[in-house]
């Protein structure tokens, strides 16, 4: 097999919901055909079983990491916050495999993409916290689904986000602006300290995140760029970067020269 055609493996950790009295691992279709329609790599979805993956050598298998939206919320406790019901839904077992999956990925280099509750957690995995219900709070928008039993509907346009001047959403976009869906109410309240903003919506909420530190992709986004991927410009820009990263860790770790010197930069 050439280079050329090895096909990444993405990890894509489920959620676990309760479907008539009994525990499922779950993904949206539209994430998994995402990944296989606007990378070019293979889904493979990991059960939500935390404590009892040897999280390193998971990660270290893997040539990307997409972290997907979902019903639940990261638990409070997560961030030294009592629990609410405004917080409600919650998924711990996912808590439990998310968080240090993302933690080992940027250790290791791992290319890294986080889409909605995947952007909260990301946050929350280098020590951030969150606001359970931005549109509570003064002169934020609100930021939640629409109520519609139309998809394209629930997933169209909502507004516009502001990217960050010299950033990496501006350097993919090229354009300074972008306009986006919205089906979130929790938003970052304090931003972790290895993350820098790149995109804000008009209200301040942030929209995006990067890891400026990571030696490979390592992007955020709050809205939801996987539905209808490739009828969309800029998502179709954002999946075909995270798979080139991918690709690219595909390729050293079969010619065995997976090393951080050699790793990826964010626009390989």
């Amino acid at each position: 097999m050439s280079d050329q055609t090895l096909i990444p493996l993405i990890g894509v950790p489920a959620d676990l919901r309760q479907i008539d009295g009994m525990p499922f691992h779950t993904v949206g279709d539209k994430y998994v055909r995402a990944v296989l329609t606007a990378t070019g790599g293979l889904p493979l979805v990991l059960p939500a079983f935390g404590a009892l993956y040897d999280i390193p050598a998971l990660v270290q298998s893997l040539d990307g990491l997409m972290l997907t939206g979902s019903p639940s919320n990261v638990h409070p406790s997560q961030y030294d916050t009592p629990a609410s019901p405004e917080a409600e839904p919650y998924d711990r077992p996912r808590d439990a495999t998310t968080l240090p999956i993302i933690r080992a990925a940027l250790d290791h280099d791992v290319p890294l993409l986080a889409i909605c509750r995947g952007f909260q957690e990301l946050n929350v995995a280098l020590g951030g916290t969150l606001h359970a219900r931005v549109h509570d709070l003064p002169d934020r928008m609100d930021h939640r689904r629409p109520k519609h039993d139309d998809p394209d509907v629930r997933y169209g346009p909502r507004h516009t986000v502001a990217l960050t001047p010299g950033g990496a959403l501006e350097g993919l976009a090229e354009a300074t602006e972008l306009t986006v869906n919205s089906l979130h109410s929790q938003a970052i309240d304090r931003l972790a300290g290895d993350l820098r903003v790149e995109a804000v919506a008009r209200d301040g909420t942030i929209e995006a995140v990067s890891v400026p530190k990571a030696r490979t992709f390592a992007l955020a986004v709050q809205w939801h760029p996987e539905y209808k991927v490739l009828e969309n410009d800029f998502s179709t820009t954002l999946f075909a970067a995270f798979g080139r990263a991918a690709q690219a860790r595909a390729r050293a770790r079969r010619r065995g020269t997976l090393t951080p010197a050699g790793a990826e930069s964010l626009f390989a």
